[in-house]
């Protein structure tokens, strides 16, 4: 997903996988498959998929620490591959934890989160995805677990859109939902920062990532429609509703009327004009503010955007 980190981290993250397959009983095979600056490596296992994390000593734990393991609680109708063992190792400057998963039995939609050209996903693709996503908004969302922080939200949704955030309608949420972390099956990979975030969420991201390939995203405004607007009535948050006919503030008397949630910004003039020229960067390089930037950690940092490495 992202280019490989400098020769040390790439030399202790390798020696890490080694020590974590030995532990195992496997032996780590095929393609690397690297996280935001060296944080993750991944590749084969013999018949499973083997991911080792990495954090400076002492910082471990959190939100992204143990955002796969609290995910075995999330509904089985969101699919995913199952996480059979962890094993978890320190050393004087890093905490390392190893995650041994079932291989997914189908490939990625893509092999990065943009997508370059309409993936031809079939008619059940769509209404999986839309069932798995239903099931997953259906989960109450976790006080203790933010896959989008609400202070961001509050800042970029009036740059990008014009809307002053007053309330919110929170639910469940993948937090990182693109085409680089979803199969052909459907099953969604890469549940490290899973959390709250508001009702659409998903979706919106889904959409998003698609917007260079405006056949993928039509469809998205139509297959997926009922997970960005919900069952409860929602004009304000409608894709397809014009934005002369969405209010420019959100005042709403009761917590579960929606505001104009994560779908109405890309709907927008400025808004989608921001999201292509982001996605038209290279692929190492598209993030969001906690992207820009250098550190001297790799490890110490999350992965650019809202979503985690």
């Amino acid at each position: 997903m992202f280019e490989a980190p400098a020769p040390a981290t790439v030399d202790r993250m390798l020696a890490a996988q080694q020590h974590a397959a030995a532990q195992l009983g496997l032996r780590a095979t095929g393609r690397r498959v690297w996280g935001y600056r060296g944080r993750t490596l991944s590749s084969a296992a013999g018949p499973h998929w083997l991911r080792v994390v990495c954090a400076e000593a002492g910082t471990e734990g959190g939100t992204l620490w143990n955002g796969p393991s609290t995910s075995r609680a999330l509904p089985v109708s969101a699919p995913r591959p199952d996480l059979f063992r962890i094993r978890d190792w320190t050393t004087e400057s890093y905490a390392y934890r190893a995650e041994l998963y079932a291989l997914a039995p189908d490939p990625m939609v893509s092999p990065r989160p943009v997508l370059d050209e309409d993936p031809c996903l079939p008619e059940t693709w769509w209404k999986e995805m839309l069932a798995a996503l239903d099931a997953l908004a259906d989960v109450p969302p976790p006080v203790d677990r933010e896959a989008v922080r609400e202070e961001y939200l509050r800042r970029v949704i009036p740059e990008f859109t014009g809307y002053q955030v007053d309330d919110v309608t929170w639910s469940t949420a993948h937090g990182d939902l693109h085409y680089g972390n979803v199969t052909r099956g459907p099953h969604i990979l890469d549940r490290e920062g899973w959390g709250r975030a508001p009702y659409g969420y998903d979706a919106a991201t889904l959409y998003v990532y698609a917007l260079l390939t405006p056949e993928t995203a039509a469809r998205i405004r139509t297959q997926l429609a009922p997970s960005w607007t919900g069952p409860r009535p929602a004009p304000a948050c409608s894709p397809s509703a014009p934005r002369s006919s969405r209010p420019r503030t959100a005042s709403t008397s009761t917590p579960s009327s929606p505001i104009p949630c994560a779908s109405t910004w890309p709907t927008c003039s400025r808004g989608r004009a921001y999201a292509e020229s982001t996605l038209r960067r290279p692929a190492a390089s598209v993030g969001g503010p906690e992207a820009e930037g250098s550190d001297p950690d790799p490890c110490a940092r999350r992965r650019p955007g809202c979503g985690h490495a």
